[in-house]
């Protein structure tokens, strides 16, 4: 059973949150002239090297490339946290893991369509970038994984800023990408595909191509995804329009369809996935994973070419990111075949490199330099921030920085983070610090009290492969000053593992 934890930790973080309440549309300062559209497209579990223009060699993604030689490719960009539902919260919210209300993947229901229950929900009249945006005049939607409440409770899209929403509520069932159904606003859109049991391993008997042939289905999520996408903006392609688009490749199950798939059947050595560490099964498992990534880079493909023929490219921003690194063994992705961390230490719920460091692309025709890079030391977490900036508005209190002066190649106006701050409560309970080339770890906190750091220099060792805390004990003192300063009580006792007044019996 969970456990609320005192009415005190409520009142601390009610209080915390009070100026992102209390935010109103007087805030707003109005520019002439149509405000530049904003599309954010996020993947889910996609990890640091698993595009090309950012070194992979395996996986086809001409699209993102292209993005990225027409735009900015960010170097040093992080999730706010290294799993799914909190990353999409601090996102939405501007806030990091010390002070986001929802810091883990706190589940309700089960995976079944009777027993569909979400997660943890977004508290009433949060100030989300949507409702941000919306009190400026944005038309917004949602088209893709939300994770942060369903129709019955106070977290549904709807509530919290959405004008429309279309896709996954419940990130578990987004893990069947042949679902019986997604959601269009409160109401189900029922697909034409069988209930399929993911998580179902084969029995010994279950060969040939029928065994795998039950995990498929005839309409694939992220196509009808991209349909909804596609006639929101449409629909709104008179007006300035907010576009949230977070599909939900390449996280596992191993699902894609057969024509892409095919495209790369033969090009890799691999056995056929029987389930064995969870999720669907595959005859093809490292090539159903490489298609997964190019059909998501081609549903970019699309966004960015409708965008061209309306006529828009010239007001409209298109970002890309991940929720958070790639996965960890699973589900019969091979992300080690594929260098899918780029070399980075760690991989999806750790707070090393590998887990958090994402790529961040942004394109906008005569105001991003096309081919440019940028070294600033950033997070998605500085959404909030950004976008307030791109429509001309004033920004409310959040934890994050405007990126749109690096965007646009200012380097020499663009704010600097004094540090970065990352805690995830969850795979033993982490915190993380940056401060400019050094990075500390804390890790396994709910078991040790006291855990010491690890200290990395990030410029010397992006691989995090040696730790100096011992030479340089200035520096760990200053992360466990900042890791005093930013921690917030949280308002579940399981994802308390910070403060020794409440973690004293566990």
């Amino acid at each position: 059973m969970k456990t609320a934890l005192l009415p005190a930790g409520i009142l601390g973080w009610l209080l915390a949150a009070l100026p992102l309440l209390c935010f109103s549309q007087s805030a707003v300062k109005k520019k002439t002239g149509k405000k530049p559209n904003i599309i954010y497209i996020y993947a889910d579990d996609l990890g640091y090297g698993e595009l090309g223009c950012y070194g992979q060699t395996k996986i086809r993604t001409p699209h993102l490339d292209q993005m990225a030689a027409e735009g900015v490719k960010f170097t040093q960009h992080y999730a706010s946290t290294p799993v799914c539902a909190p990353s999409r919260c601090m996102l939405m919210t501007g806030r990091h893991g010390g002070h986001s209300y929802i810091r883990g993947n706190y589940e309700f229901g089960g995976f079944a369509d009777s027993t569909e229950g979400g997660q943890m929900p977004l508290p009433e009249n949060t100030l989300t970038i949507a409702r941000m945006l919306k009190g400026a005049g944005y038309a917004t939607g949602a088209v893709g994984k939300w994770g942060l409440g369903m129709p019955d409770n106070t977290g549904s899209p709807r509530l919290q800023g959405f004008d429309y929403f279309y896709g996954f509520l419940d990130q578990k069932q987004a893990h069947n990408f042949y679902p019986t159904h997604l959601w269009e606003n409160e109401q189900w859109d029922t697909l034409r595909n069988p209930v399929i049991n993911v998580h179902q391993r084969l029995r010994d008997d279950e060969t040939g191509d029928a065994a795998y042939n039950k995990f498929k289905g005839k309409d694939y999520a992220m196509d009808k995804m991209g349909e909804k996408a596609a006639a929101f903006i449409k629909a709104h392609q008179h007006e300035p329009f907010f576009l949230y688009l977070p599909f939900t490749g390449p996280h596992v199950s191993l699902q894609a369809p057969d024509s892409a798939v095919k495209a790369y059947a033969g090009q890799f050595p691999e056995q056929p996935y029987r389930g064995e560490k969870g999720y669907a099964s595959t005859l093809y498992p490292r090539s159903t994973y490489a298609a997964m990534i190019t059909y998501l880079d081609s549903q970019v493909g699309k966004v960015l070419q409708l965008i061209k023929d309306l006529g828009l490219d010239d007001n409209t921003i298109i970002m890309f990111s991940s929720d958070n690194g790639a996965t960890f063994p699973a589900g019969g992705a091979d992300t080690e075949f594929f260098n899918s961390n780029g070399g980075l230490r760690g991989a999806k719920q750790d707070l090393y490199e590998g887990g958090i460091r994402e790529p961040f692309i942004a394109r906008w025709p005569g105001r991003i330099p096309a081919g440019s890079i940028s070294d600033l030391i950033s997070a998605q977490f500085d959404m909030m921030a950004t976008f307030a900036d791109i429509s001309g508005i004033a920004a409310p209190p959040s934890d994050g920085i405007s990126l749109l002066p690096a965007m646009k190649g200012n380097a020499a106006g663009q704010q600097q983070h004094p540090y970065l701050y990352f805690e995830f409560p969850e795979k033993g309970g982490q915190v993380a610090v940056r401060i400019g080339d050094w990075k500390g770890v804390k890790s396994n906190m709910k078991k040790n009290k006291n855990a010491i750091w690890e200290l990395f220099n990030l410029r010397e060792d992006v691989a995090e492969t040696k730790n100096v805390a011992a030479a340089h004990p200035e520096l760990v003192q200053q992360m466990e000053d900042i890791l005093k300063k930013e921690h917030q009580t949280s308002h579940l006792l399981e994802w308390e593992f910070v403060n020794p007044k409440l973690i004293k019996n566990k």
